[in-house]
């Protein structure tokens, strides 16, 4: 199973293909929405949001390309054109017209999968991107105020404080150097000057200790967020 599973929308009119294409995602984990016709599709649409859209071109009811800003309306979401039209000029019109990717018929199915999960991928890293918190257990990142809270308490972290730990959060379980450290959070290389990030430390330890959490120093290798 693959590790990035989704709800995806298929809107291919011929019928073995649909059926084939949904049993190939659904043994990777993902839930499947099917429909021969843009009526179907419309119709689909109607009772969730899906993660990704893989969309015939020429369609009983309709043209896939022509149907993209109205599916885009409804969810701004990777769509994947899946088409027997092969010309240079078909697939750039594709691509033209909003389409993340463009695969022609026939396709392999190893392809087929991998362009799927690579594209429900951008998707999940997308709205990590935009999220508006992080939490972990008691702890609350506002990712919109740059501030942190603990069992709803402000922090009152400085903004190099809450750039720290923010790194720090989001790899928890990693090692982050204070050379990395210094290069995210000051956005300049550290040249030595290791003391910034060992002073903003001491008092983020301060701050989170209380709670909890800590800073762990890793001898020669950096530092390291963990709950204790």
């Amino acid at each position: 199973m693959n590790e990035v599973t989704g709800l995806i929308l298929l809107v291919e009119d011929t019928k073995k293909i649909l059926d084939a294409n949904r049993r190939i995602l659904e043994e990777c984990g993902h839930t499947v929405l099917c429909a021969q016709t843009l009526s179907q599709a419309r119709e689909l649409l109607k009772t969730g949001k899906p993660d990704l859209a893989v969309l015939d071109i020429m369609l009983p009811d309709g043209d896939g390309l022509a149907f993209l800003p109205e599916l885009r309306a409804h969810c701004n979401i990777p769509v994947l054109f899946l088409t027997a039209k092969k010309e240079r000029k078909d697939i750039l019109d594709g691509l033209k017209a909003g389409g993340n990717d463009y695969i022609t018929k026939p396709y392999s199915i190893d392809e087929f999968c991998a362009r799927v999960e690579s594209a429900l991928q951008w998707e999940i890293s997308k709205r990590e991107d935009i999220r508006e918190t992080l939490t972990k257990g008691s702890l609350v990142l506002d990712l919109v105020s740059n501030r942190a809270f603990i069992n709803h308490e402000d922090l009152l972290l400085t903004d190099n404080e809450f750039s720290i730990l923010r790194l720090l959060v989001q790899n928890e379980g990693k090692t982050m150097s204070a050379e990395h450290i210094y290069e995210k959070v000051w956005g300049q290389p550290m040249v030595g000057n290791s003391r910034a990030v060992q002073s903003s430390l001491s008092r983020l330890r301060k701050k989170i200790n209380p709670a909890g959490y800590d800073v762990l120093t890793i001898y020669g290798k950096g530092y390291v967020f963990k709950k204790i």
